[in-house]
């Protein structure tokens, strides 16, 4: 005679289990997911200010401690950061005569957090620099006279800094 088959199912209390460890599980990565994320936001704004900054310092030493954008023109500020330029910040594209730069490729890096996150329009003006979050195109804010530049945030990071701090 053939033995008889036992059926198996998954009862009410298993699942239960299953559903709580879900749930402890989630509760525990969410907060850990979501600090990796806006702890890397925090990175890239420092790390296109270091870019940024690098550049301005490096164009003032080779334009006779003069910075970029003396005209307070952020299109000026752009183009002396982005193409070649003479030593009087003239730019052009003979390299026999504007030898200095590009000092970034490509375009202005775009702020990475904040209400105008996306943007990387610059503000330029010969004082400041201080945040105005209501200019929607404006990523950064840059002083022509001192060479300061600061992110158009006055959001704070995951530790509680501003990032017009950093």
């Amino acid at each position: 005679m053939a033995s008889p088959r036992r059926q198996t199912a998954i009862t009410l209390l298993e699942i239960l289990i299953v559903v709580v460890l879900i749930g402890v599980i989630a509760a525990v990565a969410v907060p850990r997911i979501s600090r990796g994320a806006r702890g890397a936001a925090d990175s890239d704004v420092l790390t296109s200010l270091v870019t940024l900054r690098s550049a301005i310092d490096l164009y003032y030493r080779e334009h006779n401690f003069t910075y970029p954008a003396q005209d307070n023109s952020p299109e000026t500020f752009i183009d002396q950061l982005t193409k070649q330029t003479d030593a009087q910040g003239n730019v052009g594209t003979n390299p026999d005569v504007y030898i200095y730069g590009p000092y970034l490729r490509g375009d202005i890096p775009a702020l990475s957090v904040g209400p105008n996150r996306g943007a990387n329009g610059v503000f330029v003006a010969g004082t400041g620099p201080t945040v105005d979050e209501s200019l929607p195109a404006i990523g950064w804010v840059y002083n022509s006279t001192t060479g300061d530049l600061i992110a158009n945030t006055d959001d704070r990071d995951e530790t509680g800094l501003g990032y017009e701090l950093y």
